[in-house]
């Protein structure tokens, strides 16, 4: 091998000379340097050629550890030979698993705390403006469910929805859907009373008008207050909601199925075209039987009441349109508490998203989880579904033309008499089955003693019986009677007349044709008399 190619040569791997790496470092002395003062101890200086000459007598004498090792001893036998010239091959390094695992879950947390550091931000902002409550804190309330104001156990909250989301649509502040969503926390069950967005009433401090008129006069607390005073329902919570949230809570999960009960055998149809889609479809045309719906569909539903020409399937007009919206109500509600939604992070921001961007109400973080506590185990069966003009069975409503010639409604006893409207509400509303009984009784006193059959009345109508009429009998006698003539259909009632009076469950086919629209007759005898005491 000749001295060039010698120079030339860089080994593979760095060769370790006294500790040192000589990879690097091509001009190293192989042997050590040896530095002394004493002559002797120098290393003796040869010329290039005694050198070389050293070296191949020494690789021809006995073979050295090195030559063995490097299998180039030719007297060792072959196979030991090829055995040392074998060099084993290289081995992946085992991987530390518990490091990976370890750095897998930084990455996975780190991951985590960014996607939840998203959605929390977005359920904050949603929240706030649901809420109007834009302090951090108040989400703290999702936690502790919070006392809900309420009147002997029930909880009233008025929902109003207006159409603020559609730009081009005129009278978009009238509230044309009010509904009042009544919680009984005592039985857990609930109602929904839709109230019509034409029913003229006495708006206080703007005088008459149709109630849909409320809001853009005063906001909610006027639109409340106007309930209250003409309905006679207390109101805790309120909530405002823009038709956009029908669209936005029905895709949130995944769109809905109702059942379309027409009495047209064709279903229902409404060709008007709402003010978002005038250049498309009709707002609803759908055969009667269960039917699938998503956003935009729930929207064009929540909006037909038929009244365009050629419409069909809305014989009560606004009213089907009411019942429609609880139908759809219902059917989010149930669609939104399936696992499937709750369970998926997604989903529930969607949902959160739609309140957020349609829903406004003064109702507190800790006051809606309440309300989901008592609410997350509803059934369809325990939510009552009515409408005003329906509450007795009969029609509760008159058709009324204003004086600047709005077509309205009126409570059918006439303008302002709401009082057959409101016994029937405190009805619905009630737990007590003696107040939803409703008997109708006619109390008569059979006694000399004045003004005891008008006392008697007080008694039984603050316990929720319609009192129709206060008399007096032909006759005194001694001891109190009383006429069952509700054929075993009020029996709440019936028990608690029982309580009250003592006295014997007789016939009297005259009384019974006098009061034919009497439930039970009281003839009040001298044992309800009270005694006087004399000194």
């Amino acid at each position: 091998m000749s001295s060039d190619k010698q120079d030339g040569f860089r080994p593979r791997r760095p060769a370790n000379i006294d500790g040192f790496f000589a990879g690097n470092q091509p001009n190293r002395p192989r042997q050590p340097i040896f530095r002394s003062s004493s002559p002797d101890l120098q290393p003796k200086q040869r010329t290039i050629g005694e050198m070389a000459k050293v070296q191949s007598s020494e690789l021809l004498s006995s073979p050295t550890e090195d030559t063995k090792i490097l299998g180039l001893d030719e007297h060792a036998p072959r196979s030991s030979r090829q055995a040392e010239t074998r060099v084993p091959k290289s081995r992946k390094p085992k991987r530390n698993w518990k490091r990976v695992v370890k750095r897998s879950g930084a990455v996975f947390g780190i991951l985590i705390l960014l996607v939840g550091g998203f959605f929390g931000a977005r359920f904050y902002k949603d929240i706030a403006r649901l809420t109007g409550n834009h302090n951090p804190f108040s989400l703290l309330g999702l936690f502790h469910p919070g006392h809900l104001n309420n009147q002997n156990g029930r909880v009233n909250i008025l929902v109003a929805g207006n159409s603020a989301d559609d730009l081009g649509h005129n009278g978009a502040e009238l509230t044309d859907s009010i509904m009042i969503l009544s919680l009984d926390t005592r039985t857990h069950s609930a109602l929904m009373l839709s109230v019509p967005r034409d029913l003229w009433v006495n708006i206080p401090g703007n005088g008459h008008a149709k109630i849909n008129a409320a809001y853009p006069e005063g906001g909610m607390n006027l639109l409340q207050k106007t309930i209250e005073q003409n309905l006679d329902i207390p109101i805790n919570y309120q909530v405002l909601v823009n038709y956009t949230a029908f669209k936005d809570l029905v895709n949130a999960v995944g769109g809905i199925t109702i059942k379309i009960q027409s009495p047209d055998p064709r279903g229902i149809y409404d060709p008007s075209l709402d003010y978002t889609t005038r250049n498309c479809c009709a707002l609803a045309k759908y055969p009667n039987g269960n039917v699938n719906l998503n956003g935009k569909q729930a929207l064009n539903l929540a909006r037909a009441r038929g009244d365009a020409y050629g419409s069909y399937g809305f014989p009560q007009a606004d009213f089907d349109r009411t019942q429609h919206q609880r139908q759809m109500l219902l059917a989010v509600k149930d669609k939104a508490s399936n696992t499937s939604v709750i369970a998926n992070p997604l989903k529930v921001s969607k949902l959160v998203d739609a309140a957020g961007n349609n829903v406004r109400t003064n109702l507190s973080l800790s006051e809606i989880q309440a309300l989901y506590y008592y609410t997350k185990d509803l059934n369809d069966g325990s939510i009552q579904s009515s409408n005003i003009n329906t509450l007795d069975g009969k029609p509760m409503l008159a058709s009324y033309m204003s004086p600047n010639g709005q077509s309205a409604l009126i409570p059918a006893a006439g303008i302002d008499d709401f009082s057959d409207i409101q016994a029937q509400i405190k009805k619905l509303f009630s737990s007590d089955p003696v107040v939803r009984e409703s008997a109708n009784v006619v109390v008569l006193n059979a006694t000399n003693t004045v003004g005891l059959a008008t006392k008697q009345g007080n008694i039984l109508s603050a316990k929720g019986m319609i009192i129709s009429q206060v008399a007096d009998a032909s006759a005194n006698q001694a001891a109190t009677s009383m006429i069952d003539n509700s054929g075993g259909k009020k029996p709440s009632t019936l028990a608690a007349l029982k309580s009250l009076y003592k006295g014997t469950i007789v016939t009297n086919p005259t009384l019974s044709q006098t009061y034919p629209g009497a439930d039970f007759i009281i003839l009040l005898g001298n044992d309800m008399v009270p005694s006087t005491t004399t000194q």
